[in-house]
């Protein structure tokens, strides 16, 4: 459901409001505690870990799943490309996509796969 079809009018009406970042500002830094996953309203954002761009993701996709699954410290940079407004989705905002459309966790479970995947080839 983050795709096309992901309900950020929802997520405000439910008061999870979306937050702006301008361009060049971190969303997270790798290493920061974190309870949140992102999902990009507009805009873009690069995932850089060691100087390097893992991955770039722009409206419709999510990231930063990873700390609000395991509860671990971000393993990677989020900065903001251009100008950028995101979900910020905490485990009770999660709940309640889940509780709204259950296949929201499938479509996100099926997005990790294909991110590992991708790094899995690339090795």
């Amino acid at each position: 459901m983050a795709g096309e079809g992901f309900d950020f009018e929802g997520l405000v009406r439910a008061g999870y409001p979306l937050q702006q970042f301008a361009e060049g500002e971190r969303i997270f830094v790798d290493g920061d505690e974190g309870n949140a996953m992102y999902a990009v309203r507009s805009g873009a954002v690069s995932i850089v870990s060691a100087g390097a761009v893992l991955e770039t993701v722009g409206p419709g996709e999510t990231f930063g799943e990873l700390t609000l699954i395991d509860g671990s410290p971000r393993g990677a940079t989020a900065i903001a490309r251009e100008p950028t407004e995101v979900a910020v989705i905490d485990e009770r905002a999660f709940n309640y996509l889940v509780e709204r459309n259950p296949a929201f966790a499938l479509d996100l479970l099926r997005r990790l796969s294909r991110r590992l995947r991708r790094m899995n080839e690339s090795l």
